[in-house]
């Protein structure tokens, strides 16, 4: 038995009591962390949510899967062995982004063609304006567990983070054009780091909107409409100026001219004024009760002067008018339509297609007059429409007339400017939309810019979309971020609820159907010198879709590839092996 010495018990003594106070401040230090990281914790899972959403195994490779996560949908995503998750609807008009078209990289909408990457949720193509939320992954024991801000869950959309203004910065861009694709540039410039002053010129009085309803929809709400609000862009500091046009650009001064007598200096320009809707010039067409379809003004008039004794004359049968006369034929006594040839939509998408639309219009009530036009519209004295003459010599009743015969590009401002107009008002770019003169960018309507699914020739195209696209890049070349245009034209429209999609661009020589056109379940694929430059589609989504991809990819369909009997085999090409 070992002998206990006094020295031996002080020391006992000292290590007991260290003990005990280590364990005392021990103790007292990790309650605290406890109940800071339960707050943390607490927050989080106000702000987050988590949850394993399906086995590994449930997910194939190049596979979209929408699963559950706090009774939301996400879109699971497996490419190259990786799965994200994104999310699930498209921001533009929420089209359910599992039926979409899946490429190398990104999804695209099957309604609009608007394009999301895959693994960050960032828009790439358009319509709309918005990214989609990105949700953090992870693989625990052959489980997808999904990791998502609740409020990005519950909005199901994401606005990339934008530059702050900076006073010291004295650059100053100014944008002319209220439509979609000044809208887009306005904010690429935000999101790519400009922090000098923009200014934003819009002829109407209000804020961008959704233009495609002006004919679609014309009793749309304007404020639920408009694709960002005054708060937008007050928080990021763009001016915008409203209800004002640019009369003239002075490049040798760097000069815009205002209708409100005022004069804007900058340092770099984007012009995209878009088109103005044409009238033929006939007697009577100036007229308070002829209209044309090109603002919410226009669509909110027509809408007022629309009842159920009032008779409708529609001229055109271009898009616009046949959807004008779509939404008119139920809310009037009578809706004629007159146009030149003998189907409408039969230059864009061919005599089977446009046959088959016009049945379907008969059958709703609209009538129709071929081989014809109007060469007056008379009036009882009053300046009240009464009738239109055509050029048979034939009178036909009309309290109504919209005019859907094209339209002219809204250039002529710029004729004093030294910027080079073509013939037809449109302003030749090269592949960053630059124009003749340093520092003037154009794009939408107004560009006759390359077309990257067309060979990149030249073409100037109106269609919404591209607009929005054009100021995207628009935006960062103004920055002298080098980026070429790598267009693929996309429209659609929608009528008696039989919607059209259609994708790319080219006159051509041949058609080739697959599917019922009668029966509106159909794709047709317009064919020139063998290769083919275009398709339409109804009732078969995502086909125009994935036929897009094909074309942004930069690979080529042939008529030869459409032989046998599986004519939508190529649409595996666009995902990666």
């Amino acid at each position: 038995m070992p002998t206990v010495t006094n020295e031996s018990c002080i020391v006992t003594f000292i290590q007991w009591f260290w003990r005990r106070i280590r364990s005392f401040f021990l103790s007292a230090f990790t309650f605290r962390s406890s109940e800071k990281l339960d707050k943390g914790n607490k927050d989080s899972s106000e702000e987050y949510v988590e949850g394993v959403v399906c086995n590994v195994n449930d997910l194939q490779e190049n596979e979209l899967k929408a699963v559950d996560l706090n009774d939301r949908k996400v879109l699971l995503v497996k490419q190259k062995g990786v799965i994200s998750a994104i999310g699930a609807k498209c921001t533009h008009y929420g089209a359910p982004l599992v039926s979409s078209a899946l490429g190398d990289g990104r999804v695209r909408c099957q309604w609009h063609g608007a394009c999301f990457n895959i693994l960050t949720g960032d828009i790439e193509d358009f319509p709309g304006l918005d990214s989609l939320p990105c949700y953090k992954v992870t693989i625990e024991n052959d489980k997808v567990k999904v990791r998502a801000r609740k409020s990005e869950l519950s909005s199901n959309k994401r606005t990339k983070e934008m530059a702050k203004r900076d006073l010291k910065d004295d650059r100053h861009i100014v944008v002319i054009g209220g439509g979609p694709s000044g809208a887009t540039c306005v904010e690429t410039l935000r999101q790519e780091g400009f922090t000098g002053q923009i200014s934003f010129v819009c002829k109407e009085k209000v804020l961008p909107y959704d233009r495609v309803k002006v004919s679609k929809s014309m009793d749309f709400d304007i404020e639920k409409s408009i694709l960002r609000d005054e708060t937008f862009y007050k928080t990021h500091n763009i001016d915008v100026v409203k209800g004002v046009e640019a009369t003239a650009v002075k490049t040798d001064d760097h000069n815009v001219i205002l209708s409100n007598g005022k004069t804007l200096k900058y340092d770099k320009l984007y012009i995209a004024t878009g088109s103005n809707a044409k009238k033929l010039k006939i007697p009577g067409s100036d007229l308070k009760n002829v209209i044309v379809l090109r603002n919410v003004d226009d669509a909110k008039y027509t809408l007022s002067q629309l009842s159920e004794d009032k008779e409708v004359v529609v001229l055109g049968s271009s898009f616009i008018a046949m959807e004008g006369a779509n939404y008119c034929q139920n809310k009037s006594k009578k809706v004629t339509v007159i146009f030149r040839g003998e189907l409408p939509f039969q230059p864009l998408l061919g005599p089977e297609v446009g046959k088959a639309f016009m049945k379907l219009f008969e059958e709703k009530g609209v009538h129709f007059i071929t081989k014809n036009t109007i060469t007056e519209i008379r009036d009882d004295g009053k300046g009240n429409v009464t009738e239109v003459v055509l050029k048979d010599g034939s009178t036909l009743n009309a309290d109504i007339v919209i005019m859907g015969v094209g339209s002219t590009l809204a250039t002529e401002f710029l004729k004093e400017s030294g910027i080079e107009i073509r013939p037809d008002g449109s302003i030749e770019t090269d592949e960053y939309l630059q124009t003749n003169i340093p520092d003037v960018l154009v794009g939408g309507d107004i560009a006759y810019a390359p077309v990257w699914s067309h060979n990149n020739q030249k073409a100037s195209i109106g269609h919404y979309p591209l607009a929005h696209y054009h100021g995207r890049i628009a935006g960062l070349n103004l920055l002298d971020k080098k980026t070429p245009l790598k267009a693929v034209p996309y429209f659609w429209t929608m009528l008696y609820g039989k919607g059209i999609r259609y994708a790319g661009h080219g006159d051509y020589d041949e058609i080739i159907y697959h599917g019922d056109v009668s029966g509106f379940k159909f794709v047709a694929f317009y064919i020139k010198d063998g290769v083919v430059v275009s398709t339409s589609s109804c009732g078969m989504d995502p086909v125009v879709s994935q036929f897009a991809e094909l074309l942004a990819q930069g690979k080529t369909l042939t008529k030869e590839d459409l032989k046998g009997d599986d004519l939508l085999a190529w649409r595996s090409w666009i995902v990666p092996k």
